[in-house]
């Protein structure tokens, strides 16, 4: 998967966003400049005071009372910033905060709204490091970056003007090092740009890959595919690698030049303003004042291009995490409401890649409340129509209904109360089990989850546990078995309750003792309902009121297990062959 598969955001809408952000927290952002203003006026005191106190000594008009009064200046100037200063950095942390708290919010609601299909198709990698290490950076440019950048701007205009106040003539000395700065920094923000993406990109391939390897651990075991793994994460290593190292190279140029640059305005003040004293046009308060000045700003010019280099990594961050909302929604004009619970599939067609078709002419119109299994060898488009049929992928050609509706133009909750996919993947979220119940009904009372979990055959275990629905599930708290889980999934299903279930092999994963007392558990959960189940063991196939058999992406065979049998066909040679397998592993 190429890190192009979800969108990066462009420089516009970037701005667009900031300007949105600056719009909603205006006041906040006032009030954290106009007390930076503040701490950074209470600043220039000190130079200034220290300026005026050697031009008096020098001229020796200044008596003990002048110098007294002149010191508690300085020592009210210094008390005056440290406390203004505190006051700043907390509202500075408070706007960050909610700035991000928006952010987060937004994209977080961004990223559950995604169509399933363009989540999938990206892989974990990309999304993974946008929700972890991209929200992080933006976290620190947002909470850190952006008071800094007030605090060093401000600090920097005003401490400029000063100078000029002082003497314009000395002043500009102050700029000496203003070309290599800029010269510098025009050269490695051209290139640094391009690079940062490279990095977070690169980082999200070497994320993909090796959670997809830590996934994966049994079966690349099973297989003997380490040796080809581990070129892929070497791989993904090595362009990490190069790409750390591009910016790193960067960073070795611009640093040292911009370090000179910080350098040069306090050997410019004291030269320039050696010579202009000696000609009269400058005393020596004026240019110690200045030359103060030039080595206060160092501190504050360096924080800030040092701050220019990370925000470098929060706006392609920020442009990452952005980009995730320009995905197309999948479900355009979604203003269709189905007037019944009838599934109909008709003339089905669907490719993966133009001209490779993997589901070719399907139609499919079960009766309410009939069951039925899609049985065929792998490869055959069984997962393809079950993901077509619930309408998390269009169908390339064809349509298929619910209550005459398009389900792609159903609104996803509503189509959701009608048909719903259970798969072999499941997912116990941290939280107590009640949350994780909730998240089909959030409405759901106490009684009405021991209900469905009565109805999954899981109430037993659940109220053995310390807390019963109340015990904390998931990481850090009490691991499930998968045979749990996926009741927990089951019971979701329950509270749920739509009319059509599509089953796509949802006990697969599972030892076959564990997988025939779930599929117990789903009789009494599909008692009533519409179901397609695509099987995986033979034996949940023969009790269906209905038999498909599909084969290069067509169905080649419909009826019951044994008019099927009869026929000598394909499902035929599959039994024959799913008998002998069974009676070879009598646990299969």
């Amino acid at each position: 998967m190429t890190d192009t598969a979800l969108p990066v955001a462009g420089g516009d809408r970037i701005r667009e966003v900031a300007r949105g952000l600056v719009r909603r927290h205006r006041g906040e952002l006032l009030l954290v400049i106009a007390l930076h203003a503040a701490a950074a006026l209470a600043g220039l005191v000190g130079p200034w005071v220290i300026g005026r106190m050697i031009d008096a000594l020098s001229s020796g008009t200044a008596g003990m009372t002048t110098i007294d009064l002149m010191f508690a200046a300085l020592a009210g100037a210094v008390v005056a910033q440290a406390l203004v200063t505190r006051f700043a950095q907390l509202w500075s942390l408070r706007l960050g905060e909610s700035v991000f708290a928006k952010l987060r919010e937004d994209f977080l609601a961004t990223v559950t709204s995604l169509p399933l299909a363009v989540v999938e198709r990206a892989g974990t990698g990309d999304l993974l490091s946008r929700t972890t290490s991209d929200v992080d950076a933006v976290a620190q440019t947002v909470r850190f970056g952006v008071p800094r950048i007030l605090v060093t701007g401000m600090t920097v205009i005003l401490t400029l003007g000063a100078a000029f106040i002082i003497n314009p003539l000395v002043a500009p000395a102050i700029l000496a090092g203003v070309p290599l700065i800029a010269l510098s920094s025009r050269w490695y923000l051209k290139r640094s740009g391009p690079g940062y993406r490279r990095q977070l990109a690169s980082y999200g391939r070497l994320v993909g890959v090796v959670n997809e390897t830590v996934e994966g651990a049994r079966t690349i075991d099973a297989l003997d595919l380490a040796p080809v793994q581990r070129v892929k994460i070497d791989r993904a290593l090595a362009a990490r690698n190069a790409a750390e190292r591009y910016t790193l190279g960067l960073r070795s140029v611009w640093y040292p030049l911009t370090t000179l640059g910080f350098l040069l305005p306090v050997i410019a003040v004291l030269l320039w303003g050696a010579y202009l004293s000696g000609q009269g046009l400058a005393t020596v308060g004026d240019v110690t004042s200045i030359a103060l000045y030039a080595m206060q700003l160092t501190g504050p010019v360096e924080e800030l291009v040092n701050w220019m280099d990370r925000l470098q990594v929060g706006s392609t961050a920020l442009a990452r995490i952005v980009g995730v909302a320009e995905v197309p929604t999948d479900r355009p004009g979604a203003d269709e409401t189905p007037d019944g619970a009838q599934l109909e599939a008709r003339g089905i067609r669907f490719s993966y890649r133009e001209g490779v078709d993997v589901l070719r002419d399907v139609d499919l119109v079960p009766r309410l409340g009939e069951r039925i299994a899609i049985v065929g060898p792998s490869g055959s488009g069984k997962s393809t129509l079950a993901r077509l049929l619930t309408g998390i992928t269009a169908p390339s050609a064809g349509t298929v209904r619910v209550g005459g509706a398009d389900v792609m133009r159903i609104p996803l909750d509503v189509l959701r109360q009608h048909v719903a996919l259970v798969s072999q993947e499941h997912h116990v979220f941290v939280g107590t089990l009640a949350d994780n119940l909730r998240l089909a009904a959030p409405d759901a009372r106490d009684s009405e989850l021991e209900e469905a979990l009565e109805a999954v055959g899981a109430l037993r275990w659940v109220r053995a546990m310390p807390d019963g629905v109340d015990t904390v599930v998931g990481s850090g708290g009490v691991v499930l078995t998968p045979a749990q889980a996926q009741q927990v999934a089951l019971a979701r299903l329950v509270l749920l309750d739509p009319d059509t279930l599509v089953l796509d092999e949802a006990t697969s994963l599972l030892d076959p003792r564990a997988a025939r007392g779930l599929e117990q558990s789903l009789d009494r959960v599909l008692e009533g309902r519409t179901v397609i189940a695509i099987a995986h063991r033979l034996h949940t196939a023969r009790d269906a009121d209905r038999i498909i058999v599909m084969r290069d992406g067509r169905i080649v065979e419909s009826g019951t297990h044994d008019e099927l049998i009869a026929m000598g066909g394909e499902y035929g040679a599959l039994w024959r062959s799913w008998q002998a397998e069974s009676a070879d592993d009598p646990g299969a």
